[in-house]
């Protein structure tokens, strides 16, 4: 069994991890914000840069949904003694929103479906991919929000980052 300390510590370094992930996909949404709405055309006409910056943006997204998701959730859990018996992971998202480490449950199928939706290559499908692209850019800014409300209650109930002077 894991000590409280081991914990904080094995959260705190997720948090790291997804903060350089979160930190590159609002670098990356700065870059490509002008293009957006993006229509079929403007897909196809993209110059090398900014269809660079499109992969940047949907790597980021699925890193982080996934560091979130597969790591985080659980370790948060951890943190604050909830993990208990739950099996199945709609159980861990409303447990999660019970204790206020996320807002709503329910949108976290979405930011899955996103993730699965960047994950289907389809190059010959202009239309699709610009259609997902627009989709995903609010749903990354919500993701982006979920990340920073459970960072900040992870760090409330006593994550270390690494480095952190722990008083110890």
């Amino acid at each position: 069994m894991s000590s409280g300390r081991q914990i904080a510590d094995v959260t705190g370094r997720t948090l790291w991890i997804c903060d350089r992930h979160a930190l590159r996909l609002e670098w990356v949404m700065a870059e490509v914000e002008s293009l957006f709405p993006l229509s079929v055309n403007a897909f196809d006409n993209l110059t090398p840069t900014e269809v660079a910056y499109m992969d940047q943006f949907s790597t980021r997204f699925c890193k982080l949904q996934d560091a979130i998701g597969a790591k985080l959730f659980p370790h948060v859990l951890d943190l604050v003694g909830e993990q208990g018996a739950l099996n199945t992971f709609i159980d861990k998202l409303n447990r999660l929103e019970k204790i206020g480490a996320i807002d709503n449950a329910a949108q976290w199928p979405l930011f899955r479906e996103m993730r699965n939706a960047f994950a289907h290559d389809y190059p010959e499908d202009s239309e699709l991919n610009a259609e997902t692209l627009n989709r995903a850019v609010p749903l990354a800014s919500e993701l982006l929000k979920v990340y920073h409300n459970i960072r900040d209650f992870a760090l409330r109930y006593g994550a270390v980052l690494p480095g952190e002077c722990n008083g110890g």
